[in-house]
């Protein structure tokens, strides 16, 4: 999985589905070089995909979460701008949702802060929905399919490859944003991280992070999982580099190669230059198979690919993903 089950135990965090971010995606527009397109898909539960009792489980996105996607303007691994999300309880089966934009010490903030993009836009829970405008953003807020893919099974069991894809036909929440260059930074290169927290008794706490695909739930083991989750980038280089260059180097990486290669995914945040074409590590482009990319690193190249393809889904035009995937028992 990407970052699908980020908590311990392959569970969500706080063991609510609406909590857990599952992908983060950086790309130019394919319509327009001079706008860049930012997803996070969050919550697997939308089709049912949960280890956990379905009664714990719900289907939108949580009325107390905040939802963000962090923007590193200048390498110092911490946010420079931020949009933030904020979603209403459900109400007759309908919810919705606003927008923050922030820039400076405001977008350090743990709760929503800056400028209002929109408020109360509704939130797409069927294949009609559709992107909305709010003056240079485009924006859509709602369930489609999950892009991700992988042979789940066959990474647990020694890399026998079963191709079988544990994703096909399962829908996500999808955040997803067109803005200018410009918003983000004047500066082709920027780093983007997305983060998930949750208002408990007056504080905000952050259950949920990530940059880069496929690290949290493969690279950290079970005790460190739920602690990384409350961390920041800006403290990742202290906290994991050691770690993770001597788990690299017991996969067959020289003590230099191990380090090199840690820094790619260290700090925890998706560099993406937008004069390059997005392919991950660059970026991430949507049909990108980031689960094979994780296993090659790990493993310095001797695990193969799995042989899945991206799912055919994908849409041509904003917001790009497939529309929602019908799913038995859920409506």
């Amino acid at each position: 999985m990407s970052n699908h089950y980020s908590a311990a135990n392959l569970r969500f965090p706080g063991d609510d589905a609406r909590l857990d971010l599952t992908d983060l995606f950086v790309f130019s527009s394919p319509d327009d070089p001079a706008r860049t397109v930012l997803i996070m898909d969050v919550n697997p539960y939308t089709t049912g995909m949960s280890a956990m009792p379905p009664f714990l489980m719900k289907q939108e996105f949580h009325p107390d979460g905040i939802y963000r996607i962090n923007i590193d303007t200048d390498g110092d691994a911490q946010a420079d701008a931020a949009f933030t999300f904020v979603f209403s309880e459900v109400q007759d089966r309908k919810q919705t949702g606003s927008v923050y934009f922030a820039t400076g010490g405001h977008a350090r903030r743990p709760e929503p802060a800056g400028d209002v993009i929109i408020t109360g836009t509704p939130i797409g829970f069927d294949a009609g929905a559709e992107p909305v405008l709010a003056g240079d953003v485009r924006l859509f807020l709602g369930v489609r399919s999950d892009p991700f893919f992988a042979d789940a099974d066959g990474s647990f069991h020694g890399f026998q490859w079963t191709g079988q894809d544990a994703f096909a036909d399962r829908n996500v929440l999808t955040i997803a944003l067109e803005v200018p260059n410009e918003m983000l930074s004047a500066d082709p290169e920027i780093g983007v991280w997305a983060t998930v927290g949750v208002c408990r008794d007056g504080s905000v706490v952050q259950v949920d992070r990530g940059g880069h695909p496929t690290i949290n739930p493969f690279i950290n083991p079970n005790n460190v999982k739920d602690e990384y989750n409350l961390g920041h980038p800006v403290d990742d280089l202290t906290k994991y580099l050691e770690l993770w260059s001597k788990l690299l180097e017991t996969n067959g990486y020289s003590r230099e190669g191990a380090r090199k290669a840690a820094l790619i995914v260290l700090p925890d945040i998706l560099r993406f230059d937008r004069d390059r074409p997005a392919a991950y590590p660059n970026g991430r482009a949507l049909a990108d198979d980031a689960f094979s990319a994780r296993f090659a690193w790990l493993t310095n190249g001797r695990v193969g690919p799995d042989g899945l393809k991206p799912h055919d889904d994908m849409q041509a035009a904003f917001p790009f993903l497939g529309l929602p995937n019908r799913y038995p028992g859920v409506d």
